[in-house]
């Protein structure tokens, strides 16, 4: 089965601490700091690989972690930085937060790598903190925490054209005439299960991309069948060949088979439905009368709409060439680059930090602030808040993680008591 959606989560490397140590050396009895940076935490890459074609791994492995930085160490020893993770996919793959369904990133074009998630930042040890009045900092910084999203990625096909029409009207058959892709082809609905790709080369043009989109059925465009999946492959094509069965074999009606799809066109995407679209009226050789041939109602509906209609046969090959260059001048007149999503949702802006949460409350029956959390107990455990240098030092963690901007949402003013896991402090702006 072709895979063209997953869900996976991803998480980058939390930096390692910054270290607390001092000198201990034979004749030396005051030794200076000399605690180690912590390793930068590694970063979460996607990167495109040419020889991907679908997601189905994503369905295997749903987690991706790059490793944090190691703690820095005595003897201004740094910390190890943690292994990037490169996440490989498909070319066209289009990245989008989970719940927001805004897009991260889109693999395409010049696109072919990119830093996601960047890890956690090293924290300093305590050697950087040493001044002329503090020679023995008893405090270190913590290591950045880690980032975190749910993604969704989805494979959107990267193609100047796209075939479109019910199953079983030739598709396949066609592309595997015009192209060097080689679709399985056989007389089932929904045979084509993934979006065959080939190119056509024309004598005197540069040729072109095109794509065997799956058979739509009506309601495609609001889940029926694989509806979603198959349309989004169309997203980025320039121009649409609709492909019906002029013939008839299957007793529709060619006329209300090409209304039919592209009233699931309009209803996924209007833009999808407004582009430029020629009309492929195959099997034109199983029609026994020529002198009433479906193609001239078909030529009647449309033509006087500016959608020209070339009756072919993919089969024997007939009328073809003279389709294939019509949509090749086409897409010469458009000229422009296929569908790049643009980007909506940015990482680096809109990621809270998901490691070491805290909580601000407030304690009526105490009457005081709380302030809670991994990283507030931490930051604690590395301070040394008797001396003024270290005190300043943790009121600069407070304001850069926004907890005194949470203390001031709730209302505190100055005088009232904020507790941390045991110590109380006054607050005073």
């Amino acid at each position: 089965m072709f895979a063209d959606r997953a869900k996976i989560y991803v998480r980058s490397g939390k930096g390692g601490d910054g270290h607390v140590s001092f000198r201990r050396e034979k004749y030396v009895p005051n030794g200076g700091p000399d605690g180690g940076d912590g390793g930068h935490g590694g970063d979460v890459i996607f990167a495109v690989d040419e020889g991907l074609n679908t997601l189905i791994d994503f369905r295997h492995i749903r987690k991706y972690k790059a490793g944090d930085g190691e703690p820095g160490g005595k003897k201004n020893c740094r910390g190890k930085d943690g292994d990037d993770i490169v996440i490989r996919v498909p070319a066209g793959t289009v990245i989008k937060e989970a719940e927001s369904g805004q897009v991260v990133t889109d693999m395409s074009g010049d696109n072919k790598r990119i830093v996601l998630l960047k890890g956690g930042k090293g924290g300093n040890g305590n050697q950087h903190y040493a001044t002329s009045t503090m020679q023995a900092p008893k405090y270190a910084q913590p290591g950045q925490p880690a980032k975190e999203l749910e993604l969704v990625l989805e494979l959107k096909v990267i193609a100047d054209v796209g075939l479109v029409g019910f199953p079983n009207v030739g598709k396949s058959t066609f592309l595997s005439r015009v192209t060097n892709a080689k679709p399985k082809i056989a007389n089932y609905h929904f045979t084509t299960l993934n979006p065959n790709l080939g190119v056509v080369d024309l004598d005197g043009t540069n040729g072109f991309v095109i794509a065997d989109i799956p058979g739509l059925i009506e309601g495609a465009s609001e889940g029926v069948g694989l509806g979603h999946e198959f349309l989004r492959h169309i997203e980025r094509t320039k121009v649409i060949i609709h492909i019906v069965d002029a013939a008839g074999t299957e007793g529709r009606d060619p006329v209300q088979d090409i209304y039919a799809i592209n009233k699931e066109l309009e209803a996924y995407n209007p833009e999808i439905a407004g582009r430029p679209q020629v009309i492929a009226a195959n099997k034109i050789d199983a029609i026994f009368d020529p002198k009433n041939s479906p193609v001239d109602a078909v030529r009647a509906e449309f033509e006087p709409k500016g959608i020209k209609v070339f009756p072919i046969s993919a089969v024997s090959g007939q009328g073809v060439k003279e389709l294939l260059y019509e949509v090749n001048e086409m897409l010469e007149n458009i000229g422009e680059e296929p569908t790049v999503f643009e980007q909506e949702y940015f990482p680096d802006k809109q990621i809270p930090s998901f490691n070491d949460p805290y909580t601000v409350t407030y304690d009526e029956e105490a009457n005081e602030y709380v302030v809670e959390g991994p990283r507030i107990e931490k930051m604690l455990g590395y301070t040394n808040l008797d001396s003024e240098k270290g005190f300043n030092f943790f009121q600069k963690f407070l304001k850069e993680n926004g907890i005194l901007e949470e203390l001031e949402a709730l209302g505190i003013e100055e005088g009232d008591t904020v507790r941390m896991y045991g110590l109380s402090f006054d607050y005073y702006k």
